[in-house]
C-alpha cells in the first residue's frame, strides 16, 4: 500500500538506530508493514499514519531486542592490540553495522529535519545509543530525534509522561559520556584539503604503498576490521600490520559510498574479483581519525548496491 511504503525509508532509520544493524532494520520493517497492513481496517485516524507506523515500528524494536545483546564496535569491548596477535572472529550479530545513507535519510524531510536525521545516524551516536536500555532508547529517539511531545511516547510506549520524562534525562547523561566531542565531516562537507586526503588513501592502498598510507594517517589514528576483535591504534601499528597480515589486500580496487553520514569505500581484492570489506573513514584536517573494514560483504554490498565483482560493474 503506497500509504504505508512511502514511510520505509525514515522508519528503515529509525529502526537502524534502534537496532545499529541495516539487515534487522530492515527486517524490523517488514514486520512494521506486515501488522499495520493486518490492522488497516482498524486505523481511527486519531494520529498521522507517519505517526502510527512509528508507534508500531518502535514496538517491534523493542519486541527484538527483548532476547538479544546491543551491538559493539571493537574498540567498546576490548583494549588496543598489536598487529601480531591472533585474530578472534565473533558472531556478525554482535557488531554495529553501518548503513546506507539513502536508506535510512528520507529525501521529503524538511532541511531542518534532514540535519537532525543525518546527525543521529553517526556512527559513534549510533553506537552509544546501543549502551542505552531499549525503552531509553526509544524514549530517546521519539522525543530527541522524531520530535514527539512527551504525552504522545508515553501512549506509545504504555507509560507516563514523568516516565518518558525521567529516561530521556537518564538517556541523555549516558549519551553525554560516550560521545565525541565533535563530529567527523559528512562526505558533503568534506573541504579541498580533506578531499585530497580521500584520493590519497585510494591511490595509496591501490599501488599498496605502506608509507604513504601511514602519512596520511593522524599520530593517533585507529583501525578495526569486524567481525575480528582486534584494533589497533597508532601510525606504528597501523603500518606493521599492513605490512604483516594485511599485504594480503594488495591489488585491491575501491569504489565509493556513502556510510551513516562518512565517506566509505568498498573494497575488492585481487584487481576487483573478490569482495572484501565496506571501510569507512573519519576524515580530519589532520589526517584519517580512523579506518573501520567491515568485513560482512556477503549483508553490506548488497545493502549498499555493490557489485560481486567490481569488473562487472
Amino acid at each position: 500500500m503506497q500509504e504505508l511504503e512511502r514511510h520505509r525509508v525514515g522508519l528503515t532509520g529509525h529502526c537502524y538506530r534502534m537496532l545499529g544493524s541495516i539487515a534487522d532494520a530492515e527486517d524490523a520493517v517488514q514486520e512494521t508493514m506486515v501488522r499495520a497492513w493486518r490492522a488497516w481496517d482498524r486505523f481511527e485516524g486519531r494520529s498521522a499514519v507517519g505517526t502510527w507506523l512509528y508507534r508500531i515500528a518502535t514496538n517491534v524494536c523493542l519486541d527484538a531486542l527483548a532476547d538479544r545483546e546491543r551491538r559493539v564496535r571493537p574498540i567498546d569491548v576490548r583494549p588496543p592490540g598489536r598487529a601480531g596477535d591472533e585474530l578472534t572472529r565473533s558472531p556478525p550479530e554482535r557488531w554495529l553495522q553501518p548503513a546506507p545513507d539513502d536508506r535510512i535519510v528520507p529525501d521529503d524531510a524538511d532541511p531542518e529535519q534532514r540535519v537532525i536525521l543525518h546527525q543521529s545516524i553517526r556512527l559513534a551516536f549510533v553506537a552509544a545509543l546501543q549502551y542505552l536500555p531499549p525503552r531509553q532508547r526509544a524514549v530517546l529517539l521519539l522525543r530527541q530525534v522524531l520530535g514527539w511531545p512527551a504525552a504522545d511516547v508515553a501512549e506509545a510506549l504504555g507509560s507516563s509522561v514523568a516516565a518518558v520524562n525521567s529516561a530521556l534525562q537518564r538517556a541523555r547523561a549516558t549519551l553525554a559520556d560516550r560521545q565525541p566531542q565533535a563530529d567527523p565531516p559528512s562526505p558533503r562537507d568534506l573541504s579541498a584539503d580533506q578531499q585530497h586526503l580521500l584520493r590519497r588513501y585510494v591511490d595509496a592502498f591501490e599501488s599498496y604503498d605502506v608509507d604513504e598510507l601511514c602519512a596520511i594517517m593522524r599520530a593517533d589514528a585507529v583501525m578495526s576490521m569486524p567481525p575480528f576483535d582486534l584494533w589497533l591504534t597508532g601510525r606504528a601499528a597501523i603500518r606493521e600490520w599492513l605490512r604483516g597480515a594485511g599485504k594480503a589486500c594488495a591489488g585491491s580496487r575501491f569504489a565509493p559510498a556513502t556510510a551513516c553520514g562518512l565517506p566509505a569505500l568498498a573494497q575488492w581484492r585481487q584487481g576487483g574479483e573478490v569482495p572484501w570489506a565496506l571501510n569507512v573513514l573519519d576524515v580530519r584536517d589532520d589526517g584519517i581519525a580512523s579506518w573501520t573494514a567491515y568485513l560482512d560483504v556477503e549483508t553490506l554490498f548488497p545493502a549498499f548496491g555493490m557489485p560481486t565483482r567490481l569488473t562487472a560493474a
